[in-house]
């Protein structure tokens, strides 16, 4: 009986230390959670006061009681930021869905195709990883510009089709697929491409997804290419946008007004993350995994 009763206090100590590590956990994690999340709140906070309110705050207030969408009223007539909001999605979806097919079709040779000198050009690709991208965008810049394209979507899309990254991330994901599958495909007389599109690509999914979403956010987020390449107005995307906005908009006084700006052009990729966050990690997981 004695023993009975030991085995019940050692489980329920047990039980106790988890509970206790499992608290303090959570505790630390809520405080991580408010220090990142902070910056966002006061984006959207100072988005929503008035101009006055804002600059008549001595002490800045953490809630306001008489919140206004006359900035992002604002936002929208003081700049033409539809326009950049239009260019952004011609340039990032142009751009995801060119760079899909580059890196389907170049992860497919590498993963199943065989051919001389494979090895040797995937370690090559490999290598071109560790280039500065300093150095590729000058070399990108000299090559857009002798071909007349600047102020262009061509110039803005072309060097941004292809990523090394995701070729490596989606050929591991491939090699993953049994051998065994490919061979009975080609018994049954199906071509190469009929093969990737109806076995390899639905196997791979949620590595696809995640590479798209991925490059949405990167495309969205482009800031220095765009800004080498572009210094005309209409061909402005949200990054490069923001930068006119503070310089000949309403910025550099009209804070409030200007977070709105940055509040509508963030909302999409954080809608896009919180919808497909659970695709991203499996993508993720699924390319560091062999076997």
């Amino acid at each position: 009986m004695a023993k009975k009763v030991d085995y019940e206090n050692i489980a329920h100590t047990s039980r106790t230390r988890r509970n206790m590590v499992r608290a303090i956990t959570y505790v630390f994690l809520t405080i991580w959670a408010l220090i990142v999340l902070f910056p966002f709140y006061w984006m959207v906070l100072s988005s929503i006061k008035s101009y006055g309110a804002y600059n008549s705050e001595y002490i800045p207030q953490f809630f306001t009681l008489s919140p206004t969408l006359e900035n992002y009223v604002q936002a929208f007539t003081a700049v033409p930021l539809a326009q950049y909001f239009l260019n952004t999605v011609i340039f990032t979806v142009s751009t995801t869905a060119i760079m899909l097919v580059v890196t389907v079709l170049a992860a497919f040779a590498f993963a199943r195709l065989n051919f001389r000198g494979k090895d040797l050009v995937f370690t090559l690709f490999l290598a071109l990883m560790m280039i500065p991208n300093e150095l590729v965008i000058i070399t990108n810049f000299v090559t857009v510009t002798n071909l007349d394209m600047r102020n262009t979507f061509l110039g803005l899309i072309l060097p941004s089709v292809t990523s090394i990254f995701y070729i490596y991330l989606l050929k591991e994901n491939f090699s993953q697929i049994p051998d065994e599958l490919y061979y009975a495909a080609k018994v049954d007389g199906t071509s190469d491409l009929r093969y990737l599109l109806k076995v390899m690509v639905p196997i791979c999914r949620p590595t696809l997804i995640t590479i798209t979403i991925l490059k949405v956010i990167e495309c969205w987020n482009s800031y220095v290419w765009p800004h080498l390449i572009t210094d005309q107005e209409s061909y402005f995307l949200v990054s490069n946008g923001i930068q006119s906005i503070r310089e000949n908009g309403f910025g550099r006084e009209n804070i409030p007004a200007m977070m709105a700006a940055v509040v509508v052009i963030s909302v999409p990729l954080i809608l896009l993350f919180l919808i497909f966050r659970n695709k991203i990690m499996e993508g993720v997981s699924r390319g560091g995994i062999k076997g």
